[in-house]
């Protein structure tokens, strides 16, 4: 496991302290998990309470079994959530966390994901390795350019490992989110928001009181404000990527996160996200201006607020994403 390189470099400017829960090593008593593949030494099969397709079965097994191996939950027991980009699982967790449930992130394979404009996200972003460090390698920058074979699967990594950064990163500054324990293959373990019968449902199939919108509104509207002083755009922020659960919420989803400092688009993206989430609080009872709140969190970021020639044709271009 590689999680001491992924606390080293975050592929962003500043240095962070990162302290990440270390897996306590006990010994496996089945046959099962002690079956280790001879180069990478993870389980050829672990078991599981879920009942998966063959398929999903193999790949939960590439996916979560160096996870296991390696102590940090001893069951899957259902998945809680299955996306076109990847599907979320719940797992009981054990000492090695506290945690009773955990929930594991993993990555449909490349050729069954559709990231649409995907490009937009990566402008100015710091190509990362399978270690979340950055990848220095010319060839590499050529295939993924390019996109071939190669350069797909680099550019799978490297998105699966910009999620895991910039949530470590915003977990550590206090940010409402799950914490981040690992990351590893194709899957990132973090803590579950619910219960055992209940996973946390989006905020927007939740219909809030008003005074409960507006608290929670004014704490979206402070963690939109740690991600810009952590050089951070969400750039798919709304109400389907905050989780409700005891009137309070939870930001999700960020692979696509990205240094508004370093892309031409970032404002027109930033922009985009302050609109969808005023949209819902408007249906709330909480009446403001996306635009005005954007402009105002955007120059006290330090941000410049430019009007690019293209911008009204690339927001409409992501309205589809």
């Amino acid at each position: 496991m590689n999680n001491s390189k992924n606390s080293e470099q975050d592929g962003f400017d500043r240095p962070v302290t990162i302290k990440i829960t270390k897996p306590v090593k006990l010994a496996r008593n089945n046959k099962a998990s002690q079956a280790k593949q001879a180069a990478g030494g993870t389980s050829i099969a672990f078991p599981y309470s879920y009942k998966p397709s063959k398929f999903e079965g193999r790949w939960l097994v590439k996916s979560l079994g160096s996870f296991y191996d390696e102590h940090w939950f001893d069951d899957v027991t259902r998945m809680v959530k299955g996306g076109k980009e990847a599907s979320v699982y719940l797992c009981r967790g054990n000492q090695t966390t506290g945690k009773d449930w955990l929930a594991a992130k993993v990555y449909r394979p490349r050729m069954y994901r559709n990231l649409k404009d995907d490009h937009i996200y990566r402008e100015g972003r710091q190509q990362l390795d399978e270690s979340g460090l950055e990848l220095h390698d010319e060839r590499a920058d050529r295939a993924m350019a390019k996109r071939t074979n190669y350069g797909l699967n680099l550019s799978h990594v490297d998105w699966i490992q910009h999620e895991f950064g910039a949530m470590r990163i915003l977990h550590e500054k206090g940010g409402a989110l799950p914490k981040p324990y690992v990351c590893a293959n194709n899957a990132i373990l973090m803590e579950y928001i619910g219960d055992e019968d209940q996973p946390a449902p989006p905020l927007v199939s939740v219909e809030l009181g008003s005074s409960l919108a507006r608290r929670l509104f004014e704490k979206t509207l402070v963690n939109i404000e740690l991600m810009l002083s952590c050089n951070l755009v969400h750039g798919d922020f709304s109400a389907y990527n905050l989780l409700f659960w005891q009137d309070d919420i939870w930001m999700i989803d960020f692979p696509q996160a990205f240094d508004p400092r370093r892309n031409r688009n970032a404002w027109a993206i930033f922009h985009r996200d302050m609109t969808r989430i005023c949209q819902y609080f408007e249906k709330q009872g909480v009446h403001t201006s996306a635009k005005q709140l954007a402009e105002s969190l955007w120059k006290k970021a330090g941000l410049d607020v430019q009007r690019l020639e293209d911008t009204l044709a690339l927001e409409r271009s992501l309205e589809e994403y």
